[in-house]
């Protein structure tokens, strides 16, 4: 290229990353914006994260004192403090009867800061049951949260959006209803910004998460917060087995899941359905995790300085999980389930306990949760719990 010719903006921008990964410079230029709204310096930023906390790589031996440690890691960065101390002050409403068993709502105190309702489905019989903390995705569907996985007995409306959710990502099925059918009680809430607490708008969800910051709060750390104490909440139910309690969720509730599963000493297992992979392989050009605004909801800030995504799936070992995945989903490389089911099958199997996690690709499903991949959970959760 002539030196005469003009500096286009993608040669400033490449110049300019280049110049700061070797600690020069190009025309006073400071760090730009490349492949969307990545920093042109992400390479190092990616090389700089070494996951120094991860079991293996600790220098702490005993797993129990590992586990210990990296819970109160993710926990300070969670920038919400543990709410044990606030009374649940249950208030139960509408009730309905379904197919073997009585639905109903609930209203608890899961906070000290506000009310949140949900959907308590439970088996007809003598208990103690099983239960399930069901935990909704996101989808960017805020007008309806718990009615996703729940039918929605008490709302028209919702049961038509509910139901097209169903028919999208459930094979028409609604995931909470089955369970309570098979036998388990199960638990669904709304989360901050759906159904009853929204609905949040899609292009509102950045300035959300930046208004909790602001206020020396995060809204991932709210949600992490609010559903461990769910879990605590549904195992101490006179109806529940509190030795039998499981986590389960699709798409972003399959994180909640895990992270559930890894906070709360009240989860005795999880499955997640479509969430799982090493942070370094979803951040790259065109993941859904690069356009902010939902990301927000899984994103505690400062937390991959010490831990990988896997690494904090891991603090549930040595309970029972499985992880399914679609090989064919868009938001989750293969690549990166590939690297998190080799970092979760190492930490298991360091703690004698490989026959307690499950790992599945479907290869011919997409992001979905259809009646096959149910039962398969449905199946597991019969021989765990």
């Amino acid at each position: 290229m002539d030196a005469r010719e003009p500096l286009g903006r993608r040669r400033f921008v490449v110049g300019a990353g280049t110049a700061l990964l070797t600690g020069g410079a190009v025309n006073g230029a400071e760090a730009a914006v490349v492949d969307g709204p990545l920093p042109d310096i992400h390479p190092a930023l990616k090389d700089a994260l070494t996951f120094p906390l991860a079991w293996g790589r600790s220098p702490i031996r005993d797993f129990r004192a590992w586990r210990r440690a990296a819970r109160a890691t993710v926990e300070e960065h969670l920038l919400v403090e543990r709410q044990d101390g606030t009374p649940y002050a249950p208030e139960f409403g509408a009730r309905a009867q379904g197919e073997g068993f009585t639905r109903e709502l609930v209203t608890v105190s899961l906070t000290r800061y506000e009310r949140v309702r949900g959907a308590l489905l439970t088996p007809h019989g003598k208990g103690p049951f099983p239960a399930v903390l069901l935990l909704h995705d996101h989808g960017a569907r805020f007008d309806i949260g718990k009615e996703k996985l729940v039918r929605p007995w008490y709302d028209d409306t919702r049961l038509a959006s509910a139901t097209a959710w169903a028919e999208k990502y459930f094979s028409g099925r609604f995931v909470g209803d089955e369970l309570a059918r098979r036998g388990h009680v199960v638990l669904c809430l709304d989360a901050l910004g759906w159904g009853d607490r929204g609905p949040l708008a899609y292009e509102q969800q950045q300035a959300l998460a930046s208004n909790f910051y602001h206020l020396g709060s995060s809204l991932a750390g709210l949600m992490a917060r609010e559903d461990e104490r769910a879990a605590a909440f549904l195992a101490g139910l006179d109806r529940v087995d509190a030795r039998r309690v499981a986590a389960v969720g699709f798409s972003m509730g399959a994180y909640r899941a895990w992270q559930t599963a890894a906070l709360s000493d009240h989860v005795a297992a999880a499955a997640s359905v479509c969430w799982m992979t090493g942070l370094k392989e979803m951040m790259v050009p065109g993941n859904n995790t690069l356009r902010g605004q939902s990301a927000y909801h899984m994103l505690h800030p400062g937390l991959a300085r010490h831990l990988d995504i896997p690494d904090v799936a891991s603090i549930a070992a040595p309970k029972p999980m499985l992880f399914s995945n679609g090989g064919l989903d868009t938001l989750f490389p293969a690549e990166g389930i590939r690297v998190a089911y080799d970092r979760l099958r190492a930490v298991w199997r360091s703690c004698h306990a490989e026959e307690r996690i499950r790992m599945k690709t479907w290869p011919e499903l997409g992001h979905v949760f259809t009646a096959p991949v149910q039962d398969d959970v449905f199946s597991w959760l019969d021989d765990v719990l």
